[in-house]
């Protein structure tokens, strides 16, 4: 298995590891769960911290044929010629504020959404600009009530962007909603969205409206709501093998596997007697004499302070806690008297093959969900991509990194 490198083949202080053959592994299991419909990989946010670039190029070759991101500048990104992404694979994003890139994006390709008519002024005007008509996808809000536009505006919209069509200016690509509560399974919200959806998608196809897609399911509606599947699934978190919600099911329920393994050289071990202070605070006091290991990561590199004296770490085959605050750049481990030694591995999560914490488990000692845990790991954190290329007959690849 060839892997990325630290520049100058120095050791990394920590690392995050991506598994590109699991990012494959999970497209083609979510695309067996919704057979009849094509798949968008989502990779906003940096891939949720996985690597944007690396991790699209693995979904396209597993089968996805769209990529989404949030912001336009990460789309634009994909589709530079650095990327690597195939010029057939659609590209689509939808967080948009006025002022925003919308000529590049019509010059570039890209589906770009609409929730309301100033959006659809601004990138009419970009397709006048650009002289090339835009591909717009319209966003209905069936009940989340965040982006999207409301049922009362819906017409008003359908009308704007279907004479824009008739006038060359933009081809309505699509039509698409997002849920609520779809990792609730049960909730009352998602029979009621999925009815708002079909009469708002069914009303813009009266005006005249015919597109290419219509979706509204993301991760837990790929994987448990297959009357939402649509023409297109769009899920995110699911395809870097973390579940969207423990009540749901875990990765393996689904057939997933943990994308990311986050681990740390130990920078220091040593001897302290009972009674000894540990971090800022001293909300962590030794019971008695034992070891104390040194961790080399820290809020800055987005280990949540909300797991001080909770999170959970694997070293040399054994859980061990956090000891105190987490700080801004390390944090620190009682080792109940074992000496590992300066260097050795700290695994704070990964797939739990080896019996390591996984990001859910992370996520319930810092209170909040596995998106986050994996989304917020920094910069700081190189991220090693391996398994790189297609997987050859009858299993996982060992390709070359990026």
């Amino acid at each position: 298995m060839r892997e990325t490198v630290a520049p100058g083949g120095a050791e990394l202080r920590a690392r995050a590891e991506i598994d590109l053959a699991a990012v494959r592994a999970n497209v083609r299991a979510l695309r067996e769960r919704a057979p009849g419909a094509a798949l968008m990989a989502v990779v906003k946010a940096d891939g949720y911290g996985h690597g944007a670039a690396a991790c699209a190029r693995a979904a396209v070759e597993a089968g996805a044929t769209w990529l989404g991101t949030a912001t336009p500048q990460e789309a634009l990104a994909l589709r530079a010629p650095g990327a690597g992404v195939p010029d057939h694979v659609r590209i689509m994003c939808w967080l948009w504020t006025p002022g925003g890139p919308w000529r590049e994006a019509v010059e570039a390709g890209l589906d770009v959404s609409l929730s309301g008519t100033w959006a659809l002024d601004e990138v009419t005007r970009a397709a006048r600009l650009a002289g090339r008509p835009a591909r717009v996808q319209l966003k209905a809000d069936t009940g989340l009530g965040r982006g999207g536009c409301q049922p009362a505006d819906w017409a008003e919209l359908v009308a704007g962007a279907l004479r824009a069509e008739a006038e060359g200016l933009l081809r309505v690509t699509g039509l698409w909603s997002h849920f609520a509560c779809a990792d609730e399974p049960g909730h009352p919200s998602i029979t009621a969205q999925l009815t708002r959806f079909r009469e708002m998608v069914a009303y813009a196809e009266r005006q005249g409206a015919d597109p290419e897609v219509r979706h509204i399911a993301n991760s837990p509606a790929t994987l448990t709501l297959p009357e939402s599947h649509f023409d297109l699934v769009r899920p995110g978190i699911a395809m870097y093998g973390v579940s969207p919600s423990p009540e749901i099911g875990t990765p393996a329920d689904f057939g997933l596997r943990p994308v990311m393994t986050l681990s740390a050289s130990l920078a220091l071990v040593k001897r302290v007697p009972g009674g000894h202070g540990v971090s800022y605070g001293h909300h962590y006091v030794t019971p008695g004499p034992t070891t104390l290991g040194l961790v080399p990561l820290g809020y800055a590199d987005g280990i949540p302070r909300h797991a001080s004296s909770s999170g959970p770490v694997l070293v040399e085959g054994k859980w061990r806690t956090v000891a105190g605050r987490v700080a801004m750049d390390q944090f620190v481990l009682d080792l109940g008297g074992d000496d590992p030694g300066p260097g050795a591995e700290a695994v704070l999560f990964g797939p739990g093959d080896r019996g390591e914490p996984t990001a859910e488990d992370w996520a319930q000692a810092a209170g909040t969900i596995a998106y986050e845990i994996v989304t917020r790991i920094g910069t700081r954190v190189p991220r090693v991509h391996v398994n790189e290329g297609p997987d050859p007959v009858g299993g996982p690849g060992r390709g070359s990194g990026t």
